[in-house]
């Protein structure tokens, strides 16, 4: 797992890299465990654009991640480690004893022909998902359920990473990538280990073509703009458009902090990632 780095014979060579995607053993996904995705280039269904900068990209199929890994004590093998383009972490296809085959997440380390497994009774290893009452503090994991029974939906990234700092009654103190430390129900479940594909975050792109093909289109900037599209815009020449950056309408874009102050969740928070 690393970084492939080219000649620089062009621009786009000389600064861009791409994965090299060792870890990778199947090029097709699993087509029964695949959905075809709809494609909105940032319109709502009156066709009026709410997600400016959308549109193109390659033709993709979503993969059907299991994030709740609820078939508890009953051991599946790792068949594929996979890449998935709607994610910058890698899936791996899995076959229960019974036959039954899922996509999960897949970890860093996890190689093919592995066991995994989920339940209380599962061993405290890479890839197992279990309970945070049974997982040691200090211990890494990712794919962590807010509330049981639900799936995970925190730290599902490339390269993610949280860890159990303490426990207390029903709860466990974890700290987030973020910084952020945060009380979560001990009954909620979590995967052991790192997710992959770790060096995504040094991936450079190198030219505008490869973000279009990830479906990003320009955005045209607001001082550009005439004063009846953009509060930015108009001005004779350059000008940086005399108010504070914002959006189209209003908004304001560099530190204005729009969560609510009275959020019920805030009582879980130990330690805000702000401070």
């Amino acid at each position: 797992m690393g970084l492939i780095k080219f000649k620089p014979t062009t621009p786009t060579r000389r600064f861009g890299n791409v994965a090299d995607f060792v870890e990778i053993t199947a090029d097709k996904p699993y087509k029964p465990l695949t959905v075809i995705r709809k494609r909105t280039a940032g319109r709502n269904n009156h066709g009026r654009v709410t997600s400016r900068g959308r549109g193109g990209g390659h033709k993709r199929r979503i993969r059907l991640v299991d994030f709740r890994r609820n078939r508890y004590n009953m051991p599946a093998m790792v068949l594929t480690v996979e890449y998935d383009p709607n994610r910058s972490a890698r899936i791996a296809l899995i076959r229960y004893e019974d036959g039954t085959k899922n996509y999960i997440l897949c970890p860093d380390g996890l190689r093919t022909g592995e066991t995994v497994m989920s339940g209380e009774s599962a061993e405290v290893k890479v890839g197992n998902h279990i309970p945070l009452k049974v997982i040691p503090e200090g211990t890494p994991i990712h794919n962590i359920e807010l509330q049981p029974g639900l799936g995970g939906k925190l730290v599902r990234s490339a390269g993610g990473v949280a860890q159990i700092l303490s426990k207390e009654d029903k709860f466990a103190h974890i700290k987030l990538p973020s910084g952020e430390v945060r009380m979560i129900d001990l009954r909620g479940y979590a995967t052991v280990g790192q997710c992959s594909n770790i060096e995504h975050e040094n991936l450079i792109l190198g030219k505008a073509g490869r973000s279009r093909w990830l479906g990003i289109r320009p955005i045209t900037r607001g001082v550009a703009q005439n004063p009846v599209d953009h509060p930015l815009g108009g001005g004779e020449g350059k000008s940086k458009g005399g108010n504070h950056p914002q959006s189209p309408w209003g908004q304001k874009s560099k530190g204005l902090k729009t969560r609510k102050l009275n959020k019920s969740t805030n009582r879980y928070i130990v330690k805000d990632r702000r401070k």
